[in-house]
Protein backbone atom coordinates (compact mmCIF):
# COMPACT_ATOMS: atom_id res chain seq x y z
CA UNK A 1 0.00 0.00 0.00
CA UNK A 2 1.39 3.46 -0.84
CA UNK A 3 2.16 6.04 1.90
CA UNK A 4 0.37 9.16 1.63
CA UNK A 5 2.58 12.13 0.78
CA UNK A 6 3.80 14.28 3.90
CA UNK A 7 5.76 17.50 4.03
CA UNK A 8 3.74 19.13 1.17
CA UNK A 9 4.53 22.62 0.87
CA UNK A 10 1.53 25.15 -0.65
CA UNK A 11 2.29 27.89 -2.88
CA UNK A 12 -0.41 30.34 -3.87
CA UNK A 13 1.93 32.02 -6.76
CA UNK A 14 0.18 30.02 -9.99
CA UNK A 15 -1.20 32.66 -12.08
CA UNK A 16 -2.31 30.20 -14.89
CA UNK A 17 -4.53 28.63 -12.81
CA UNK A 18 -8.71 29.29 -13.05
CA UNK A 19 -12.06 27.31 -12.03
CA UNK A 20 -13.53 28.31 -15.10
CA UNK A 21 -11.31 26.85 -18.11
CA UNK A 22 -14.71 25.84 -20.05
CA UNK A 23 -15.87 29.45 -20.42
CA UNK A 24 -13.61 29.73 -23.24
CA UNK A 25 -16.03 27.88 -25.03
CA UNK A 26 -18.78 30.69 -24.25
CA UNK A 27 -16.16 33.73 -24.97
CA UNK A 28 -15.40 32.03 -28.31
CA UNK A 29 -19.05 31.59 -29.60
CA UNK A 30 -19.59 35.42 -28.33
CA UNK A 31 -16.02 36.63 -30.19
CA UNK A 32 -17.43 35.15 -33.20
CA UNK A 33 -20.46 36.78 -33.01
CA UNK A 34 -19.06 39.64 -32.58
CA UNK A 35 -21.31 40.82 -29.83
CA UNK A 36 -18.90 43.07 -28.54
CA UNK A 37 -19.42 45.02 -31.58
CA UNK A 38 -22.88 44.68 -31.88
CA UNK A 39 -23.28 46.13 -28.19
CA UNK A 40 -20.99 48.72 -29.04
CA UNK A 41 -22.98 49.97 -32.20
CA UNK A 42 -26.57 50.10 -30.21
CA UNK A 43 -25.93 51.27 -26.68
CA UNK A 44 -24.81 54.62 -25.97
CA UNK A 45 -24.40 55.82 -21.80
CA UNK A 46 -22.84 59.00 -21.19
CA UNK A 47 -20.48 57.96 -18.16
CA UNK A 48 -17.43 59.66 -16.61
CA UNK A 49 -15.69 57.37 -15.99
CA UNK A 50 -14.58 55.41 -19.05
CA UNK A 51 -12.23 52.91 -17.77
CA UNK A 52 -14.69 50.09 -18.78
CA UNK A 53 -16.60 50.25 -22.45
CA UNK A 54 -20.45 49.82 -22.09
CA UNK A 55 -20.12 46.28 -24.03
CA UNK A 56 -17.61 45.35 -21.44
CA UNK A 57 -19.99 46.78 -18.15
CA UNK A 58 -22.25 44.43 -20.17
CA UNK A 59 -20.81 41.33 -20.80
CA UNK A 60 -19.25 42.29 -16.74
CA UNK A 61 -22.80 41.36 -15.87
CA UNK A 62 -23.48 38.55 -18.38
CA UNK A 63 -20.45 36.32 -17.40
CA UNK A 64 -21.01 35.77 -13.17
CA UNK A 65 -24.82 35.52 -14.25
CA UNK A 66 -23.18 32.40 -16.64
CA UNK A 67 -21.20 31.14 -13.84
CA UNK A 68 -22.99 30.82 -11.19
CA UNK A 69 -22.00 34.21 -9.20
CA UNK A 70 -25.40 35.20 -8.58
CA UNK A 71 -24.77 38.71 -6.52
CA UNK A 72 -22.54 41.50 -7.54
CA UNK A 73 -20.46 40.95 -4.47
CA UNK A 74 -20.06 37.21 -5.68
CA UNK A 75 -18.54 38.69 -9.04
CA UNK A 76 -15.56 40.23 -6.84
CA UNK A 77 -13.91 36.89 -7.10
CA UNK A 78 -13.49 37.39 -10.69
CA UNK A 79 -11.15 40.23 -9.82
CA UNK A 80 -8.46 38.06 -9.21
CA UNK A 81 -8.69 35.62 -11.82
CA UNK A 82 -6.56 36.68 -14.34
CA UNK A 83 -6.55 33.95 -16.25
CA UNK A 84 -10.10 34.10 -17.09
CA UNK A 85 -9.82 37.61 -17.53
CA UNK A 86 -7.82 36.80 -20.32
CA UNK A 87 -9.60 34.30 -21.55
CA UNK A 88 -13.00 36.58 -21.83
CA UNK A 89 -11.10 39.55 -23.16
CA UNK A 90 -11.92 41.66 -20.42
CA UNK A 91 -8.54 44.27 -19.29
CA UNK A 92 -9.63 43.97 -15.54
CA UNK A 93 -12.91 43.19 -13.85
CA UNK A 94 -14.78 45.61 -11.98
CA UNK A 95 -15.35 45.99 -8.33
CA UNK A 96 -19.35 45.16 -7.12
CA UNK A 97 -19.55 49.14 -6.61
CA UNK A 98 -18.71 49.72 -10.38
CA UNK A 99 -21.46 47.41 -11.12
CA UNK A 100 -24.18 48.77 -8.99
CA UNK A 101 -23.51 52.11 -10.19
CA UNK A 102 -23.49 51.45 -13.90
CA UNK A 103 -27.23 49.60 -13.51
CA UNK A 104 -28.30 52.87 -10.78
CA UNK A 105 -27.13 55.59 -13.39
CA UNK A 106 -28.43 54.21 -16.17
CA UNK A 107 -30.58 56.79 -17.68
CA UNK A 108 -34.16 55.48 -18.84
CA UNK A 109 -33.68 55.63 -22.40
CA UNK A 110 -31.08 53.18 -21.51
CA UNK A 111 -33.18 49.99 -20.63
CA UNK A 112 -34.77 50.83 -23.77
CA UNK A 113 -31.84 50.33 -25.79
CA UNK A 114 -31.17 47.11 -24.06
CA UNK A 115 -34.50 45.91 -24.90
CA UNK A 116 -34.08 46.81 -28.53
CA UNK A 117 -30.50 44.79 -28.69
CA UNK A 118 -32.56 41.91 -26.82
CA UNK A 119 -35.19 42.20 -30.07
CA UNK A 120 -32.34 42.03 -32.32
CA UNK A 121 -30.58 39.09 -31.34
CA UNK A 122 -33.97 37.28 -31.25
CA UNK A 123 -34.36 38.10 -34.91
CA UNK A 124 -30.79 36.80 -35.47
CA UNK A 125 -30.95 33.87 -33.09
CA UNK A 126 -34.68 32.07 -34.10
CA UNK A 127 -33.95 30.96 -38.02
CA UNK A 128 -30.28 29.04 -36.44
CA UNK A 129 -29.42 26.77 -36.98
CA UNK A 130 -32.64 25.84 -39.33
CA UNK A 131 -35.37 28.43 -40.35
CA UNK A 132 -38.65 28.50 -38.57
CA UNK A 133 -42.19 29.42 -39.90
CA UNK A 134 -44.07 29.10 -36.34
CA UNK A 135 -43.64 30.48 -33.39
CA UNK A 136 -45.21 29.65 -30.08
CA UNK A 137 -45.53 32.14 -27.32
CA UNK A 138 -46.24 30.93 -23.86
CA UNK A 139 -47.17 33.48 -21.24
CA UNK A 140 -46.59 33.47 -17.74
CA UNK A 141 -45.78 35.26 -14.64
CA UNK A 142 -43.78 34.64 -11.67
CA UNK A 143 -43.17 35.74 -7.97
CA UNK A 144 -39.51 37.10 -6.90
CA UNK A 145 -39.77 37.93 -2.97
CA UNK A 146 -37.71 40.89 -1.71
CA UNK A 147 -36.51 41.48 1.73
CA UNK A 148 -35.97 45.08 1.99
CA UNK A 149 -36.89 48.56 0.69
CA UNK A 150 -36.82 47.99 -2.76
CA UNK A 151 -39.44 50.49 -5.24
CA UNK A 152 -42.68 49.16 -6.36
CA UNK A 153 -42.21 46.68 -4.30
CA UNK A 154 -45.61 45.28 -3.22
CA UNK A 155 -47.66 42.62 -0.91
CA UNK A 156 -49.67 40.53 -3.62
CA UNK A 157 -50.01 36.89 -4.28
CA UNK A 158 -46.72 34.84 -2.80
CA UNK A 159 -47.43 31.56 -2.00
CA UNK A 160 -43.96 30.94 -0.78
CA UNK A 161 -43.75 34.07 1.58
CA UNK A 162 -47.09 34.89 2.42
CA UNK A 163 -47.10 38.78 3.01
CA UNK A 164 -43.88 39.77 1.96
CA UNK A 165 -43.10 42.30 -0.36
CA UNK A 166 -42.03 40.97 -4.34
CA UNK A 167 -42.09 41.47 -7.89
CA UNK A 168 -44.14 40.33 -10.22
CA UNK A 169 -42.41 39.81 -13.98
CA UNK A 170 -44.41 38.81 -16.42
CA UNK A 171 -42.93 36.73 -18.95
CA UNK A 172 -43.06 35.76 -22.57
CA UNK A 173 -41.25 32.50 -23.87
CA UNK A 174 -40.65 31.17 -27.56
CA UNK A 175 -41.65 27.59 -26.73
CA UNK A 176 -39.98 25.64 -29.79
CA UNK A 177 -36.56 27.32 -29.49
CA UNK A 178 -37.24 27.73 -25.58
CA UNK A 179 -35.88 31.86 -26.19
CA UNK A 180 -36.89 34.44 -23.72
CA UNK A 181 -38.98 36.58 -26.11
CA UNK A 182 -39.82 39.17 -23.56
CA UNK A 183 -39.86 40.13 -20.10
CA UNK A 184 -41.59 42.68 -18.03
CA UNK A 185 -40.72 43.52 -13.94
CA UNK A 186 -44.55 44.47 -12.70
CA UNK A 187 -45.03 45.14 -8.86
CA UNK A 188 -45.88 42.40 -6.78
CA UNK A 189 -49.80 43.17 -6.24
CA UNK A 190 -50.03 43.80 -10.09
CA UNK A 191 -52.97 41.65 -11.37
CA UNK A 192 -51.95 38.06 -13.28
CA UNK A 193 -52.66 40.00 -16.68
CA UNK A 194 -51.57 43.66 -16.20
CA UNK A 195 -49.46 44.78 -19.31
CA UNK A 196 -50.47 41.70 -21.15
CA UNK A 197 -52.24 43.70 -24.20
CA UNK A 198 -48.64 45.93 -24.12
CA UNK A 199 -46.46 43.23 -23.51
CA UNK A 200 -48.04 41.31 -26.99
CA UNK A 201 -47.85 44.29 -28.83
CA UNK A 202 -43.95 44.78 -28.51
CA UNK A 203 -43.90 40.90 -29.10
CA UNK A 204 -45.61 40.71 -32.07
CA UNK A 205 -43.65 43.70 -33.38
CA UNK A 206 -40.17 41.72 -33.16
CA UNK A 207 -41.60 38.76 -35.11
CA UNK A 208 -39.76 38.53 -37.72
CA UNK A 209 -41.38 39.30 -41.33
CA UNK A 210 -41.02 35.91 -42.41
CA UNK A 211 -43.10 33.86 -39.76
CA UNK A 212 -46.42 32.32 -41.28
CA UNK A 213 -48.02 31.64 -38.07
CA UNK A 214 -47.92 32.53 -34.52
CA UNK A 215 -49.92 30.29 -32.03
CA UNK A 216 -50.13 31.38 -28.14
CA UNK A 217 -50.50 29.67 -24.67
CA UNK A 218 -51.75 31.44 -21.25
CA UNK A 219 -53.23 29.70 -18.16
CA UNK A 220 -56.76 31.51 -16.67
CA UNK A 221 -54.61 34.43 -15.07
CA UNK A 222 -54.82 35.99 -18.68
CA UNK A 223 -57.86 34.42 -19.47
CA UNK A 224 -59.94 38.26 -19.66
CA UNK A 225 -61.50 39.82 -22.66
CA UNK A 226 -59.29 42.67 -22.67
CA UNK A 227 -55.99 40.22 -23.55
CA UNK A 228 -58.10 37.54 -25.78
CA UNK A 229 -58.78 40.92 -27.84
CA UNK A 230 -55.39 42.06 -27.87
CA UNK A 231 -54.43 38.34 -29.78
CA UNK A 232 -57.37 38.33 -32.20
CA UNK A 233 -56.04 42.26 -33.08
CA UNK A 234 -53.93 40.32 -34.62
CA UNK A 235 -53.32 37.04 -37.35
CA UNK A 236 -52.83 34.90 -34.45
CA UNK A 237 -54.39 31.57 -32.83
CA UNK A 238 -54.46 31.20 -29.18
CA UNK A 239 -55.55 28.64 -26.12
CA UNK A 240 -56.12 30.26 -22.86
CA UNK A 241 -57.70 28.48 -19.70
CA UNK A 242 -61.04 29.60 -19.05
CA UNK A 243 -61.70 31.85 -15.94
CA UNK A 244 -64.38 28.96 -14.04
CA UNK A 245 -66.90 31.43 -12.44
CA UNK A 246 -69.60 30.94 -11.13
CA UNK A 247 -72.00 31.34 -14.28
CA UNK A 248 -69.69 29.70 -16.01
CA UNK A 249 -69.39 25.99 -14.15
CA UNK A 250 -73.27 26.02 -13.76
CA UNK A 251 -72.97 25.39 -17.70
CA UNK A 252 -70.58 22.64 -17.74
CA UNK A 253 -72.89 19.35 -15.78
CA UNK A 254 -75.42 19.87 -19.49
CA UNK A 255 -73.21 19.75 -21.95
CA UNK A 256 -72.87 16.89 -24.41
CA UNK A 257 -69.35 15.30 -23.54
CA UNK A 258 -67.20 12.40 -25.91
CA UNK A 259 -65.01 9.89 -24.94
CA UNK A 260 -61.64 10.54 -26.18
CA UNK A 261 -59.82 7.96 -24.46
CA UNK A 262 -60.83 5.28 -21.50
CA UNK A 263 -60.90 8.04 -19.00
CA UNK A 264 -61.92 11.32 -19.98
CA UNK A 265 -64.30 12.86 -22.29
CA UNK A 266 -64.44 16.05 -24.14
CA UNK A 267 -67.12 18.67 -25.36
CA UNK A 268 -67.16 22.47 -26.39
CA UNK A 269 -69.64 24.89 -27.05
CA UNK A 270 -70.21 28.95 -27.87
CA UNK A 271 -70.11 31.01 -25.56
CA UNK A 272 -70.42 34.83 -23.81
CA UNK A 273 -69.65 35.40 -20.55
CA UNK A 274 -71.01 38.41 -18.85
CA UNK A 275 -68.64 41.72 -20.04
CA UNK A 276 -67.95 40.59 -23.31
CA UNK A 277 -68.76 41.76 -26.75
CA UNK A 278 -68.71 38.59 -28.60
CA UNK A 279 -69.51 34.47 -27.86
CA UNK A 280 -66.17 32.62 -28.12
CA UNK A 281 -65.39 28.62 -28.42
CA UNK A 282 -64.48 27.08 -25.46
CA UNK A 283 -63.46 23.76 -25.01
CA UNK A 284 -64.27 21.37 -22.21
CA UNK A 285 -62.40 18.45 -20.77
CA UNK A 286 -64.17 16.29 -17.83
CA UNK A 287 -63.25 12.98 -15.67
CA UNK A 288 -64.99 11.36 -13.40
CA UNK A 289 -63.59 10.78 -9.85
CA UNK A 290 -63.19 7.35 -7.91
CA UNK A 291 -64.31 7.27 -4.51
CA UNK A 292 -60.90 6.17 -3.52
CA UNK A 293 -58.66 9.14 -5.36
CA UNK A 294 -57.26 11.58 -3.52
CA UNK A 295 -58.38 14.88 -3.80
CA UNK A 296 -57.45 16.30 -7.09
CA UNK A 297 -55.99 20.28 -7.80
CA UNK A 298 -58.18 20.34 -10.90
CA UNK A 299 -61.56 21.65 -10.27
CA UNK A 300 -64.07 19.49 -9.68
CA UNK A 301 -67.48 19.67 -9.49
CA UNK A 302 -70.14 17.16 -8.32
CA UNK A 303 -68.02 13.80 -8.87
CA UNK A 304 -66.23 15.16 -12.01
CA UNK A 305 -63.48 17.52 -12.57
CA UNK A 306 -62.98 19.43 -15.25
CA UNK A 307 -60.66 21.49 -17.41
CA UNK A 308 -61.88 24.31 -19.78
CA UNK A 309 -60.16 26.52 -22.48
CA UNK A 310 -61.06 29.30 -24.67
CA UNK A 311 -59.97 29.70 -27.84
CA UNK A 312 -59.85 30.47 -32.00
CA UNK A 313 -57.88 27.68 -32.52
CA UNK A 314 -59.72 25.38 -35.84
CA UNK A 315 -58.19 21.79 -33.61
CA UNK A 316 -60.39 19.36 -32.44
CA UNK A 317 -61.11 19.46 -28.90
CA UNK A 318 -58.70 16.84 -28.02
CA UNK A 319 -56.03 19.00 -30.30
CA UNK A 320 -56.56 21.81 -28.19
CA UNK A 321 -55.80 19.56 -25.07
CA UNK A 322 -52.65 18.49 -26.43
CA UNK A 323 -51.72 21.39 -27.55
CA UNK A 324 -51.97 23.43 -24.39
CA UNK A 325 -50.21 21.10 -22.27
CA UNK A 326 -47.51 21.48 -24.04
CA UNK A 327 -47.21 24.43 -22.12
CA UNK A 328 -45.70 22.31 -19.55
CA UNK A 329 -42.25 22.59 -20.69
CA UNK A 330 -42.12 26.72 -19.59
CA UNK A 331 -42.62 25.97 -16.16
CA UNK A 332 -38.65 24.50 -15.65
CA UNK A 333 -37.82 27.39 -17.72
CA UNK A 334 -38.94 29.78 -14.69
CA UNK A 335 -37.79 27.85 -12.22
CA UNK A 336 -34.03 28.05 -14.41
CA UNK A 337 -34.49 31.95 -14.62
CA UNK A 338 -35.30 32.21 -11.09
CA UNK A 339 -32.73 29.67 -9.63
CA UNK A 340 -29.44 29.64 -12.07
CA UNK A 341 -29.94 33.13 -13.34
CA UNK A 342 -30.22 34.69 -10.33
CA UNK A 343 -33.67 36.48 -11.17
CA UNK A 344 -34.62 36.10 -7.71
CA UNK A 345 -31.18 37.96 -6.50
CA UNK A 346 -32.52 42.03 -7.01
CA UNK A 347 -29.40 43.99 -7.05
CA UNK A 348 -30.61 47.42 -6.11
CA UNK A 349 -33.51 49.38 -4.42
CA UNK A 350 -34.64 51.12 -7.57
CA UNK A 351 -36.68 49.94 -9.91
CA UNK A 352 -35.61 51.09 -13.02
CA UNK A 353 -31.99 50.09 -12.08
CA UNK A 354 -33.70 46.34 -11.16
CA UNK A 355 -36.20 46.65 -15.23
CA UNK A 356 -32.35 47.21 -16.35
CA UNK A 357 -31.01 44.14 -14.71
CA UNK A 358 -34.01 41.92 -15.89
CA UNK A 359 -32.85 42.86 -19.72
CA UNK A 360 -29.58 41.65 -18.62
CA UNK A 361 -30.94 38.33 -17.54
CA UNK A 362 -32.30 37.97 -20.44
CA UNK A 363 -29.47 38.90 -22.72
CA UNK A 364 -27.79 36.23 -20.69
CA UNK A 365 -30.61 33.64 -20.94
CA UNK A 366 -30.96 34.03 -24.48
CA UNK A 367 -26.71 33.96 -25.51
CA UNK A 368 -26.81 30.50 -23.31
CA UNK A 369 -29.76 29.09 -25.11
CA UNK A 370 -28.17 30.07 -28.04
CA UNK A 371 -24.63 28.80 -27.59
CA UNK A 372 -26.68 25.84 -26.72
CA UNK A 373 -28.72 25.06 -29.95
CA UNK A 374 -26.12 26.22 -32.26
CA UNK A 375 -22.35 25.07 -30.81
CA UNK A 376 -23.34 21.85 -28.34
CA UNK A 377 -24.61 17.99 -29.97
CA UNK A 378 -28.38 16.91 -29.25
CA UNK A 379 -27.85 15.70 -26.08
CA UNK A 380 -26.73 18.99 -24.08
CA UNK A 381 -29.06 20.95 -26.02
CA UNK A 382 -31.74 21.07 -23.26
CA UNK A 383 -29.25 20.98 -20.24
CA UNK A 384 -30.11 23.50 -17.48
CA UNK A 385 -27.67 26.15 -17.11
CA UNK A 386 -26.12 24.34 -13.77
CA UNK A 387 -25.54 21.14 -15.55
CA UNK A 388 -23.73 22.82 -18.28
CA UNK A 389 -21.51 24.77 -15.75
CA UNK A 390 -20.55 21.56 -14.01
CA UNK A 391 -20.11 19.72 -17.68
CA UNK A 392 -18.42 22.49 -19.56
CA UNK A 393 -17.57 25.95 -18.18
CA UNK A 394 -16.40 24.92 -14.80
CA UNK A 395 -13.67 22.90 -16.20
CA UNK A 396 -10.53 23.51 -14.47
CA UNK A 397 -8.12 25.00 -16.93
CA UNK A 398 -4.48 26.09 -16.91
CA UNK A 399 -2.75 28.77 -18.93
CA UNK A 400 0.42 28.09 -20.46
CA UNK A 401 3.24 29.80 -23.16
CA UNK A 402 5.06 27.46 -24.67
CA UNK A 403 7.20 28.86 -27.17
CA UNK A 404 5.40 31.93 -26.21
CA UNK A 405 2.20 30.88 -27.74
CA UNK A 406 -1.06 30.46 -24.86
CA UNK A 407 -2.48 27.14 -24.55
CA UNK A 408 -5.25 26.53 -22.45
CA UNK A 409 -4.36 22.99 -20.91
CA UNK A 410 -7.97 21.04 -19.60
CA UNK A 411 -8.20 17.62 -18.15
CA UNK A 412 -6.53 14.59 -20.00
CA UNK A 413 -9.71 13.19 -21.15
CA UNK A 414 -10.07 11.80 -24.73
CA UNK A 415 -14.27 12.19 -24.73
CA UNK A 416 -13.18 15.97 -23.29
CA UNK A 417 -11.08 16.27 -26.21
CA UNK A 418 -13.56 15.14 -28.55
CA UNK A 419 -16.48 17.46 -27.81
CA UNK A 420 -13.91 20.25 -27.18
CA UNK A 421 -13.49 19.78 -31.25
CA UNK A 422 -16.75 19.69 -31.92
CA UNK A 423 -17.95 23.01 -30.17
CA UNK A 424 -15.42 24.96 -32.13
CA UNK A 425 -15.99 23.37 -34.98
CA UNK A 426 -19.82 24.39 -35.12
CA UNK A 427 -18.38 27.63 -33.23
CA UNK A 428 -16.37 28.07 -36.89
CA UNK A 429 -19.54 27.89 -38.47
CA UNK A 430 -20.88 30.93 -37.01
CA UNK A 431 -22.06 33.99 -38.76
CA UNK A 432 -21.29 37.69 -36.99
CA UNK A 433 -24.59 39.75 -35.51
CA UNK A 434 -26.10 41.40 -38.27
CA UNK A 435 -27.01 44.74 -37.46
Amino acid sequence: MRYSPRNIKIACDHGGLTHFGGVYFFHEFLRVLQLRNFLSRHLRYTRRNHRYSVSQMVLALVYPLVLGLDRLETASFLRSNGTFQYLTGLPSFPDPQTLRRFLLQAPSSFWEQMHRVNDRLLQNFIHLPDHRSRLIFDLDSTVVTVFGHQEQAAVGYNPRYRGKRSYNPLLCMEANSSYLWDTELRAGNAGSWAGSPELLDTCFANVPPDIREVRVRADSGFGFNPVLEALEARPTEYAVVARLSPAFKRLLPGLSYEPVNPAWEMGEFEHRPHGWPQARRFVIARRFIEKEEAQTTLFAMGRYIYRAWVTNMDLTPAGIWHFYDARAAMEPRICELREDFALRKIPTAKFAANALFLEIVRLAYNLVTAFQRNCLEEAWQNLTLQKLRYKLFLLPGELTRPQNRPVLRLMESAPLQSIAAGILAKISKVKPLQS
